[in-house]
């Protein structure tokens, strides 16, 4: 399946942030019988933040999700990360599960 790193740059060289998008064969919440564009990591450096940079990112992973044949996107962020779940929301991404996960050491 494809896979792209899209970077956000920084003015005067460096960079403000990255995007890793996937294609998955599913993801929970979404239709099964397509392929799903899903963002396997986002970030943008504190600095950049509540500027758009982020924004910017997920249009342009949408975008290149569009051009595989996708008609949804999926992502996922831990259940403490307040500021993405917040992030994700304001993009018009909605939560469609949450999972509790358990180890045991044998």
């Amino acid at each position: 399946m494809p896979w792209v790193i899209i970077l956000a740059e920084a003015p005067g060289g460096g960079f403000a942030g990255f995007i890793e998008v996937n294609l998955r064969s599913h993801a929970d919440g979404c239709d099964p019988s397509r392929p799903v564009g899903y963002i396997e990591g986002w970030y943008v450096a504190p600095e950049f933040r509540r500027r758009g940079v982020g924004a910017r990112l997920v249009a342009e992973a949408e975008n290149w999700a569009r051009e595989q044949g996708c008609r949804e996107m999926a992502s996922d962020t831990w259940a403490d990360n307040l500021d993405a779940q917040r992030a994700h929301e304001a993009l018009g991404y909605a939560v469609v599960d949450r999972c509790v996960l358990y180890r045991k050491s044998l």
